[in-house]
């Protein structure tokens, strides 16, 4: 057996959101959440896309997102590249989520915790050994909780989990080795599966469940990143944006073709916020005017 990388954008979604991940996502929540404890006994799956309630404020897309049956909101992100700004993103998609439930007509009381989860394919705190972080409002100084739960921010580090398979103690331990290992194995471990959920999760990341075209679409995200993580490198040496712009007309030119010169001087122009956002974005344009329409949005703003 191969399986396919939970760490992709594609995959990643289609194991955990998909029409038959309720039970995957409820246990994986219950691993990170409540230390594996059985809490969660349902949830409903919403639509990931945040529009922005505010004019002018940015729309964002999340990986999963989900209301639990006690009401608090969990959205999930899988983070795979170290963009830049991208650990201020995660606490404006927090705050966003809390926000937009304030539709007019409803009160403040209406208004339910938020918990954010990332899980991070590089190490983003430096000054710890943890692989699972997790932040609350809290009191600076006697470090007592804020008078109503608002929004939990919780992350997990994949390189700094070197468990081995036997090694797993905690459904936690389980689901981050799936998540981490799995295109890396042959064959399901033993130890995992007893674990239903884990065994489904398998079951759907096993390559010959794919069709050709999901296939291609993984294949497409996977070269996508490895793209990416060497723009990445090069900017990081180089300190150049010339080499961001190169790489993401590269990118653009792969999944659409050539694009005309008009099309690039644009992109060309644009700031280096707007190269960050172009680049996150590429794999949601599906022909050259889409494109266009992006960067009308853009001059608009």
């Amino acid at each position: 057996m191969t399986f396919i990388d939970p760490r992709t954008d594609f995959a990643f979604k289609r194991i955990f959101a998909s029409a038959e991940s309720k039970p995957i996502l409820i246990s994986f929540l219950n691993g990170l959440i409540y230390q594996g404890n059985p809490t969660i006994q349902d949830l409903q799956m919403i639509d990931p896309y945040q529009a922005g309630e505010v004019v002018g404020l940015k729309d964002s897309y999340l990986d999963v997102k989900a209301t639990l049956d006690n009401g608090t909101i969990v959205i999930i992100e899988m983070q795979v590249l170290n963009v830049k700004a991208f650990e201020k993103r995660i606490a404006y998609n927090a705050a966003k989520a809390y926000g937009n439930q304030l539709t007019r007509g409803k009160g403040y009381f209406s208004l339910d915790p938020v918990i954010a989860i990332t899980i991070t394919d590089f190490i983003l705190f430096e000054n710890t050994n943890k692989i699972i972080s997790r932040f609350s409002f809290k009191e600076e100084e006697e470090h007592f909780d804020y008078i109503c739960p608002t929004m939990t921010l919780i992350f997990v580090e994949l390189p700094k989990f070197n468990k081995s398979v036997d090694e797993l103690e905690s459904l936690a331990d389980k689901w981050i080795y799936f998540i981490r290992e799995a295109p890396n194995l042959d064959m399901v471990p033993e130890s995992l599966e007893t674990t239903a959920p884990i065994q489904q999760a398998f079951g759907i990341a096993n390559t010959v469940n794919l069709s050709r075209k999901e296939l291609d679409q993984l294949e497409s995200q996977v070269f996508y990143l490895q793209d990416q993580q060497r723009s990445i490198e090069e900017a990081l040496e180089t300190g150049a944006q010339r080499g961001q712009i190169n790489t993401v007309i590269r990118l653009l030119e792969r999944k659409l073709g050539t694009l005309d010169e008009s099309i690039k001087s644009r992109i060309a122009q644009l700031s280096s916020d707007r190269i960050d956002s172009l680049t996150e974005a590429v794999l949601d344009f599906n022909s050259a005017e889409d494109l266009v329409s992006w960067l009308q949005e853009m001059g608009d703003r």
